[in-house]
């Protein structure tokens, strides 16, 4: 139902890769490289998104070039420098810092798609919760609405959690074809601390199932294809977390909140708006 990796120096080599997972339509790279580095990534069948999370990075996809991409020094200093390569492109990743980190997302595609960038400037966010409600996130959207008619079915996005709050909450759940109700995504976590040494919670269940919880730890992932899946961070600690949506039919994304706590959607603003911009 869920599977949590322990954080690891993956050698830029993928975290997770389709087929060998239960989220077979995800990707998901970090990349790690110092100035000159080069760094070559095709996903046959995947669209991917390149996002800069430290540093600046020269992207190549195809014969099409993005320079310069990047300059923030870490995920808490501003929005992120992205470049969406389209379907199954070789890309070639240069650093132009002395350190940079690179997102690599994927979700598999049948349609062919152009590459663009995502300047900071033009990602969305939507801020959700609220301090009196333990609930205040903010959700920064690399891949959403600017995805429409030019992407396939992926959806990135950052998260910011405030100390002590919940994010993915109510619980709620994307695992079956019922719209208008529900749409069928899987999706990957990817969990970062701010001070490092900073820790969460991961819940997941099915409905009427025996929960599980696991301690979430800087650098850990989180994959999962069904089930509720609400998260908390603890006090003291703020939580990113850099979030990739694969819809298996669609790229629209309607979240079916767990019945029993569905009356939580009434204290806790900002759901609705969530609820828009992951469309």
């Amino acid at each position: 139902m869920g599977t949590l990796l322990r954080a690891a120096d993956n050698h830029n080599q993928p975290i997770i890769i389709p087929g060998q997972t239960e989220t077979d339509l995800c990707y998901f790279n970090l990349l790690r490289l110092a100035e000159g580095e080069r760094a070559q990534v095709t996903v046959p069948g995947f669209e991917t998104l390149f996002a800069v999370l430290a540093g600046r990075v020269d992207v190549t996809v195809g014969e099409q070039s993005f320079r310069g991409v990047g300059g923030r020094p870490d995920v808490w200093s501003g929005q992120a420098d992205s470049v969406y390569a389209g379907t199954g492109a070789e890309v070639i990743i240069e650093g132009r810092a002395p350190a940079s980190e690179v997102a690599v997302a994927g979700g598999r595609c049948a349609s062919s798609h152009a590459p663009f960038r995502i300047l900071p400037e033009e990602v969305e966010m939507v801020e959700v919760g609220s301090a009196a409600t333990h609930s205040r996130r903010r959700i920064f959207h690399l891949l959403g609405h600017n995805g429409a008619g030019r992407a396939g079915n992926l959806l990135v996005s950052e998260l910011h959690c405030d100390p002590g709050c919940w994010s993915g909450y109510p619980p709620h759940k994307h695992d079956q074809e019922r719209p208008p109700e529900e749409t069928e995504f899987q999706e990957i976590y990817h969990y970062r601390f701010r001070p490092e040494t900073g820790f969460g919670g991961q819940f997941f269940y099915d409905q009427g199932g025996d929960p599980r919880v696991v301690m979430t730890r800087n650098r850990d992932t989180f994959l999962f294809s069904h089930g509720y899946h609400p998260t908390v961070t603890s006090p003291g600690h703020e939580e990113y977390v850099f979030t990739i949506l694969v819809g298996r039919h669609q790229r629209s994304l309607l979240q079916f909140w767990d019945p029993t706590h569905a009356h939580l959607t009434s204290v806790i603003p900002g759901l609705q708006a969530m609820r828009d911009k992951f469309k």
